[in-house]
């Protein structure tokens, strides 16, 4: 047993090294809801802390997708047209959102002495996660758990 706990710290130590040279970089993918801000604060405090055994990363990447705005609105089977005036009003609605939800983030960084970049993208969450891992070349994304337990997930 102590054998294994010897290799282990000594794997994390190896990881830790490695890590700190090539500079990993990572991004926490947040919405509104409070299962995003936890990610958030988990990466924080397990990445970012000074007393965290793992391999503080060269750069923090907090990213927001807001979700596609449908101009079509459909009740009850008929269509209805939505005007331009409107659907900008969402938008700027939407913009709002990502700037609350994105200040929220930085609060809590900020509160951890920990400085981060911000990304936000238009378009559905789970593509444009992806197209943000290519772009920014991450190393490791955090996300929430929908507030699922492991038997729902």
């Amino acid at each position: 047993m102590a054998e294994q706990e010897s290799g282990a710290t000594a794997e994390q130590a190896a990881a830790k090294m490695k890590a700190e040279e090539e500079g990993m970089r990572v991004m926490v993918a947040i919405d509104e809801s409070d299962g995003g801000l936890y990610a958030l604060s988990w990466t924080l405090d397990h990445f970012m802390a000074s007393s965290s055994t793992l391999a503080r990363p060269r750069s923090l990447i907090v990213f927001h997708a807001q979700q596609p705005f449908q101009q079509f609105v459909v009740p009850a089977g008929q269509g209805v047209f939505v005007s331009a005036s409107v659907t900008d009003s969402m938008r700027k609605a939407q913009e709002e959102n990502s700037a609350h939800v994105l200040a929220r983030a930085m609060k809590f960084c900020e509160e951890r002495n920990v400085i981060a970049e911000t990304l936000v993208m238009d378009g559905e969450p789970k593509e444009m996660i992806c197209q943000a891992v290519q772009q920014m070349s991450v190393d490791l994304v955090v996300v929430g758990s929908r507030g699922l337990g492991k038997f729902k997930r």
